[in-house]
């Protein structure tokens, strides 16, 4: 199956309605992520794949990128979480900046 990953598709399967100023949001975060056409495909598995440990991505409301997250606070989940999260970057190329204090991640576009 091919999924088109445009900002209206990637609201829909990262759970945002599809209003003009979410999409204009999306817009701004696609432009601004480096090399992002390379590996947006890969997005929504990566979503899939986090979801049992708590974890998600979405929109920054500080940044113009997505961010990646856990909720988690087991530390055999963080880690697991972190490490499904370096083994993606790492498959991918994908630059992620990590928030001091927190598992959130920004996305930062391939390296």
């Amino acid at each position: 199956m091919h999924i088109d990953i445009t900002p209206e598709n990637l609201l829909i399967q990262l759970g945002y309605p599809t209003t003009p100023v979410m999409l204009e949001q999306m817009k701004d975060i696609i432009d601004n992520t480096r090399g992002f056409s390379k590996f947006s495909k890969h997005i929504l598995s990566l979503n899939d794949e986090l979801r049992h440990l708590a974890g998600y991505i979405a929109m920054s409301n500080s940044f113009k990128y997505l961010k990646i997250k856990t909720d988690n606070s087991s530390t055999d989940d963080v880690s697991a979480f972190v490490k499904t999260l370096n083994k993606w970057s790492d498959k991918y190329k994908v630059s992620l900046e990590k928030v001091d204090g927190k598992n959130t991640f920004y996305v930062i576009g391939q390296a």
